[in-house]
Parts: C-alpha cells; structure tokens; sequence
C-alpha cells in the first residue's frame, strides 16, 4: 500500500534550463536520444520514404492526365473550328499603329507633323509591327518558315503543300518604312488586317448582284469595274467618317496595294511561315488640329457588321497637328 502511495505522488519535473546555443545545440543533435533535427534516423527514414511515394504518385497521376489530354489536341489544328469555337466564324478588323500599351483604352492616333520626334515615334511602331513581314529566309535571326513565302496574284496557280502567300510591305509605296509611312507629309498611313480564323474562307461579293445598300458608292463603282475578274475575290475594305463632321475633314483616302484582302490568303491552316494580308490606308489630306473618327469595315457576305459591338469592323480616332 505505501508502495502505490509513493508511485501517485510523484511530481512533473521541469526540463533543465539550457541557454540559447545549448538548446540549438542539442536541437541539431542529441546524443543521449541519437536524435537528428529532432527526430530519430528511423523516424527521418519514414518521412522521407512517405513524401517520395506521395510525390511520385502525384507526378505520375498529373503526367498519365496531361498525356490523355495531349491525346485530343492536334498541334496544327484546333479541336473547335469556325461556329463550333469560342471566338467563332466571324472576324474581326484591327489596325496598326496602336498607342501605347499603357493607355489600353485609347484609339487615337496623334502627331505633329512638322515634329520629327512624334513622326518616328509612330513609324517606329509600324516597324516593330511589319518586322516579321520583312523577314523572308529562313537563315539566322530570321522567322520560322519565311521560306515558304511565295509571290501570289490573283491568277496564280494553287499552291505547293508548305507555300504560302507573302506579304511584299516594301511595295506598298507611300506607305513605306523609307518614307516613314507618310507621316511627315502630314498624310498617314493605318494599316488594317483581318483577325485570323482556322478554315475561314470568304464569301466575297465579286458582282454587282445584290451588293449591300450600306456600302459606300465609291466602292460599289470599284467593284463594279472589276466584276467577272479574279481580283474580284476580295474582302472589301472601306474607311469613312463616323459622323458628318468627320466625313468633312477625313479628306481623299487610297488603299495600298488594293482595296481588300484578296482571297488567296485564305484559308488559313496554320501553315508555317504564314502571314495575314494586309491593307494600308492612306488618308492623303487628313484636315488638321481636328480629332476625326473613323471607322473602317470589312466588306464580305460571311462578315456580319454591328457598330455597337464592333463586329467587321474597327474604330480608331486620328489627329494630325503642324504646331
């Protein structure tokens, strides 16, 4: 009985009070429990053994899904097309020069004419943009596939299983880097291209039958000169003021090297070294000190237009200053 007493009535003995670098010593290894970091080598063993198992299955499962995903995919070709996709059937118009990024809001295009800081400022924006049209072998710094860029018109032949059609950018005169892009001659050059759309093909309006009442005259009368020939296979383009304002100040505006985007650039199937057409449009005597809006348009019987939610076309603002 005395026994029993004395094993319930022994007290809690405190640990001894070790300072600082005793307890970091003892930490790091004690030598009376064989502990490491605080655990025994068995301990440490199980740990390290349950972590390497959880991260091995972990890696195999995400592997085993990445592969049955990669399944579906083909690297050329995406699984939704046209309707079927997120960004649909039709596409978009979109212009160059942009602002700067950091007003991502902004549409306006503005400069001084007689200013040959602002007028760089702008053309060098357009190089950067047209830099990978300028690239045509397929040697060191050059683009991926550029050697399959071939010379194409409106009669040429179909194409060879890699070819594509190019872009000549360097023939597009007055729009060209040499010239600054017209800039200086207080006349600019915007340079418009279609969004890319896998398997989008146009439906061009190649006649006069049944030509929308929207479009402007001076593009029915263009059309209707080329009627009956192959260039008339065209995404049309047209460029006007949004208001009567604007149509007053715009001035005179061509279109380089035509008025649309020929249909030979399309389909698009991601072929390497593929570029999309462009349009330069040059507005020769823009009036000065004035903001002008402009939209222009993409002009195509499977290119539905709404101005509100900028379907076929593209809205930017200019303004050309000689102060």
């Amino acid at each position: 009985m005395a026994d029993k007493t004395k094993v319930a009535e022994q007290y809690y003995a405190p640990p001894p009070d070790l300072g600082k670098w005793e307890s970091l010593r003892i930490f790091l290894w004690n030598s009376e429990t064989g502990q490491f970091l605080g655990r025994t080598g068995s301990s440490w063993a199980k740990i390290l053994l349950f972590y390497l198992i959880f991260y091995a299955v972990l890696v195999g499962f995400f592997a085993a899904m990445l592969t049955i995903f990669y399944q579906t995919l083909d690297a050329k070709m995406p699984k939704w097309q046209m309707e079927s996709s997120l960004i649909g059937n039709n596409p978009g118009l979109g212009f160059r020069p942009m602002p700067d990024s950091a007003n991502v809001e902004s549409t306006l295009i503005y400069y001084r004419a007689n200013d040959k800081g602002s007028v760089l400022k702008w053309a060098q924006v357009i190089d950067d943009f047209l830099q990978q049209y300028r690239k045509k072998g397929s040697g060191s710094g050059e683009a991926s596939g550029a050697e399959n860029r071939v010379p194409c018109s409106p009669t040429s032949s179909n194409l060879g299983e890699k070819q594509v059609c190019d872009v000549p950018v360097e023939e597009f005169h007055p729009c060209t880097s040499a010239n600054q892009y017209n800039y200086e001659e207080a006349g600019p050059c915007v340079f418009l291209k279609l969004n890319k759309i896998f398997n989008w093909t146009p439906n061009s309006y190649n006649s006069t039958d049944s030509l929308p009442e929207k479009m402007p005259e001076d593009l029915k009368q263009h059309i209707k000169l080329v009627s009956g020939k192959p260039e008339a296979n065209t995404v049309w383009v047209s460029c006007e003021g949004e208001n009567p304002a604007d149509v007053e100040n715009i001035g005179p505006v061509q279109y380089i090297p035509r008025r649309g985007f020929p249909a030979f650039y399309y389909p698009f199937t991601n072929k390497e070294g593929y570029l999309s057409p462009l349009v330069a449009v040059l507005f020769e005597k823009p009036r000065t000190g004035v903001l002008i809006n402009i939209e222009c348009r993409a002009w195509a019987k499977n290119i539905f237009y709404d101005r509100y939610e900028r379907r076929g076309s593209v809205h930017f603002e200019l303004m050309v200053d000689r102060a």
